[in-house]
């Protein structure tokens, strides 16, 4: 299912100009802990684009929907704000105006996951993800470590008599279905980042030129059975459970995208009706797949009790969205950001289902909405953990010397993740 139906047409989504440029603040100061390990190795540095490059309907954001004809992106910031304000009394004192936008800002932050990027910030950058993929750069140690840990240790739910890792799949640890949901979503982001590292690791450098490529030494170490102890495959199993999250969610939003009001506008018309095309295209993908997780068994108890455990979870989300920003790498700290936005989009989708199915379809709904850099983050981060073996036929494999096959952990580095 997934390497023939959903990976190919991924792949060419993120190649479209609408998912391959992603804006987000790298200069955001750690709110834990006064950041002591920054890396200074030249590989750890993200290149922003110009603003040159950034197709003008991107630039000029959401306004863009109503207004594609505006002149310059002035203007367009001016009559997006006008429009913010429209609804406003204009006898109203400008002080009031600003209070208004930011009760409308606070309003829609308590459906969120994740604690977002100001995009209005001078340090928020748009990046060419195509230009800066996921890779080992040669970031690690101690500031590395105390990221994850903190993540672990202080945001993840578990008993406090079990030291890290915990296996979340065994029902006897004391952790309710939506706790052990919670901690699975992050050892499977983890999971899937540190593949990404060992598929593309830094392996030397020579005359000035880095070389680039798989690790197997560095994949053993976190994901070998006899080397973590046995907690290797549970981290691919939770891998795979992620995917299944974020599967599940693309399949509850294509409602939101199949209405004609939703353009994924960057100004050049024919291909924005392609990418929504083989967007739609991959939304009904997702509807066939016959195995998808069952969100509606979570938060099911008392309503009190199921609201405060929803919002406990997602406060603990929002909280490791927020440790993102204590990363000293700037190219992990990006795509860290990325996929924690991503699946925060995720789990936003999958319990806004009542909100989704009552949208209109020529208006925009105050129930449920989704910003660019939410559709940027949610497909992208899915585009991480959707890469798979290219399993070869056995005629192939024994003409190349490649069988028997190799292990199930040895093959997840021998194509695509």
């Amino acid at each position: 299912f997934n390497t023939f139906k959903i990976f190919p047409k991924i792949k060419k989504l993120q190649e479209r100009d609408y998912f391959r440029y992603y804006k987000v603040n790298l200069k955001r100061p750690c709110p834990f802990w006064a950041e002591d390990g920054h890396c200074s190795i030249k590989d750890c540095h993200v290149e922003p684009c110009p603003e040159s490059k950034i197709p003008v309907g991107i630039k000029a954001g959401s306004s863009t929907k109503y207004l594609k004809v505006a002149n310059s992106t002035k203007e367009l910031e001016d009559c997006e704000q006008a429009n913010k304000l429209g609804a406003v009394n204009s006898t109203l004192s400008n002080q009031s105006k600003e209070a208004f936008i930011d009760w409308a800002r606070y309003d829609d932050s308590q459906d969120h996951f994740c604690e977002l990027d100001d995009e209005r910030s001078p340090a928020a950058q748009y990046v060419d993800l195509l230009l800066n993929p996921e890779r080992y750069t040669g970031y690690k140690g101690s500031s590395a470590w105390r990221v994850w840990n903190s993540i672990y240790e202080e945001n993840c739910f578990k008993p406090r008599s079990v030291y890290r890792p915990l296996n979340p799949l065994a029902p006897s640890r004391g952790l309710c279905l939506e706790k052990r949901v919670f901690y699975k979503l992050i050892s499977g982001l983890h999971a899937s980042i540190n593949l990404h590292l060992c598929a593309n690791y830094l392996l030397e450098e020579t005359w000035g030129k880095p070389s680039w490529g798989p690790n197997m030494k560095e994949f053993k170490r976190r994901f070998d059975p006899v080397e973590t102890k046995g907690e290797g495959p549970r981290r691919l199993k939770n891998l795979y459970f992620l995917y299944l999250i974020e599967l599940r969610a693309l399949s509850k939003v294509a409602p939101y995208f199949e209405r004609s009001i939703v353009d994924l506008y960057t100004g050049n018309v024919e291909e924005d009706a392609d990418t929504k095309t083989l967007l739609l295209n991959i939304f009904q993908d997702t509807k066939s797949f016959p195995m998808h997780f069952d969100e509606k068994s979570m938060f099911a108890g008392d309503k009190k009790g199921a609201k405060s455990l929803k919002e406990e979870f997602r406060l603990h989300f929002k909280n490791i969205s927020r440790i993102m920003d204590c990363v000293g790498c700037d190219k992990c700290r990006l795509w860290g950001k990325l996929q924690t936005q991503g699946l925060g989009t995720a789990l936003k989708i999958l319990f806004s289902e009542k909100e989704i199915q009552k949208l209109p379809e020529n208006s925009p709904s105050k129930g449920f909405q989704l910003t660019r850099q939410e559709i940027v983050a949610l497909l992208n981060a899915f585009g991480r953990c959707d890469r798979v073996p290219q399993c070869p036929s056995k005629r192939e494999a024994v003409g190349q010397g490649k069988w028997p096959p190799p292990s199930p952990a040895t093959a997840l580095l021998g194509g695509q993740l």
